[in-house]
């Protein structure tokens, strides 16, 4: 025994069935509507093959917009997005007489060749991108020892100027004389009005205490 809704819901029931029986002829016109673009846009890329300009006038103005749409769903810059669309039509003038509809839809054609093109475009601004950053770091490195060798030896003259202090008054004279004056020992001898084997062991004395206070061995 079959039971029989309510009215309301048997009329809400029926109208479904309605609605869903209407919307079939519409998604049918879709699908043939997409058919027909399909077969349009092959003839119009066969006429570009053979250099007619109208054809791709016309094959640019019915897919930019998708086509500009996908480019800058892989891109996510508008200005990149608008060159790269560029170099697709372009890509798109120069091969159109490669399209085969035998083996997918002109649409699709498109579309690879978009997506193709924004892949290249990515790839080229990373490795730009990379090697803007491997120059900075080999830049910043080479200032970077600079900086560091030259702070480096202000840090070795100050620790022989501390350790400078450590030594004797006679001992310091003589070093300073012959190490950062750039006198002989035998000048230094003369400057100071002392023998030649005074100067050379005060300087040699000095010598060793400074190993020992710079941890030289």
């Amino acid at each position: 025994m079959t039971t029989r809704p309510p009215a309301a819901e048997g009329d809400s029931f029926q109208q479904a069935i309605r609605d869903e029986r209407a919307a079939t002829p519409a998604e049918d016109s879709a699908v043939t509507a997409r058919a027909a673009e399909s077969i349009e846009l092959a003839a119009l890329l066969e006429r570009c093959g053979r250099s007619d300009q109208q054809a791709f006038a016309e094959l640019y103005d019915r897919t930019c917009a998708r086509v500009f749409g996908l480019v800058l769903r892989v891109l996510h810059d508008p200005g990149y997005a608008e060159e790269t669309t560029q170099e697709v039509y372009l890509q798109i003038w120069r091969t159109a007489a490669n399209f085969d509809p035998a083996k997918g839809s002109a649409v699709t054609w498109l579309m690879t060749l978009a997506h193709r093109r924004a892949v290249d475009r990515v790839r080229a601004e990373q490795a730009h991108a990379q090697r803007e950053v491997a120059y900075g770091a080999s830049a910043l490195g080479n200032e970077f020892d600079e900086v560091t060798e030259e702070v480096g030896r202000r840090l070795e003259q100050q620790a022989v100027l501390e350790s400078l202090s450590t030594l004797t008054q006679t001992q310091r004279e003589a070093i300073s004389l012959a190490y950062f004056g750039g006198r002989t020992y035998a000048e230094v001898a003369e400057y100071l009005g002392v023998g030649l084997p005074t100067v050379k062991s005060r300087i040699r004395d000095g010598l060793t205490r400074l190993k020992k206070s710079l941890g030289v061995t």
